[in-house]
């Protein structure tokens, strides 16, 4: 198949790239940086940019007759208190996680249709199902993203073209260190620095961006989708279920334990 795939210079993006190029399958990896594999070829490409993404999938129909895959995994996290985030901030996490998503879709979309056939993952979060403290607008760019793939699946299903959401659980990469991260003003420094420690300790004990790649190579083999599908540890996911049934309160005060804000 050819899969193209966002974000795929470092993370789960080059170790899926890198996974699925192994296989056998001609990959071409979007992101602002070259990576350097012999398994997948770069493309650099911000996707916030319609040209460059549009400039990208010409280069790519040069030499490749079909797309089969596409796979939205260039995104950001964002930390702090809501309060304190401005609004170049906010635009430029929902820049990436929503509208670059989207131009990457309407890219490939005329050639999927020509060919009826094609499949669409959005990487997202299980974050995106709550509103987590201090990741507010984090959780937000990425259920606008859920909505959107919701929506998206009504409209190209008579063309054979599939679209899933991906939420995942905490990985094992470097995300810490591209994180937006908010001035915090002094009223949540001291319940912030505890949350943020946690944060990042779920991070490093997260799981390990290869088990990612073998679960997303099984879903692309599966032949009917659903429209959301979650990947992570069982302490992560039982807390969808859990919100769904536990009334509000209860749920918020599991929350404010886990988050070791009480």
């Amino acid at each position: 198949m050819t899969i193209l795939i966002t974000g795929t210079s470092a993370g789960i993006g080059f170790t899926l790239a890198n996974y699925l190029g192994k296989k056998g399958h001609t990959v071409y990896g979007l992101s602002r940086k070259s990576a350097d594999s012999t398994y997948f070829k770069t493309i650099a490409t911000d996707v916030t940019d319609n040209t460059q993404v549009q400039n990208a999938i010409a280069e790519i129909l040069k030499t490749e007759s079909r797309i089969d895959i596409l796979i939205n995994n260039a995104g950001m996290g964002m930390v702090g208190a809501v309060e304190d985030s401005s609004q170049e901030e906010i635009l430029k996490l929902f820049n990436l996680n929503l509208v670059g998503s989207v131009q990457m879709m309407t890219a490939v979309l005329p050639t999927m249709r020509a060919q009826k056939l094609g499949k669409i993952i959005n990487i997202s979060s299980i974050g995106s199902e709550m509103g987590l403290p201090f990741r507010g607008f984090y959780s937000a760019s990425k259920s606008a993203l859920d909505k959107v793939t919701e929506a998206i699946r009504y409209e190209v299903s008579p063309w054979n073209i599939q679209v899933c959401v991906l939420h995942l659980g905490d990985i094992k990469t470097n995300i810490a260190e591209n994180r937006v991260k908010t001035k915090v003003s002094e009223p949540y420094q001291s319940t912030f620095n505890k949350v943020y420690s946690l944060m990042n300790s779920h991070v490093d004990d997260g799981t390990e961006p290869l088990e990612v790649a073998a679960y997303i190579e099984k879903l692309l083999n599966k032949k009917s989708w659903k429209a959301h599908f979650y990947f992570g540890k069982f302490g992560q996911k039982i807390g969808i279920p859990l919100k769904w049934i536990l009334p509000q309160n209860f749920y918020e005060n599991l929350m404010r334990k886990y988050n070791k804000m009480d």
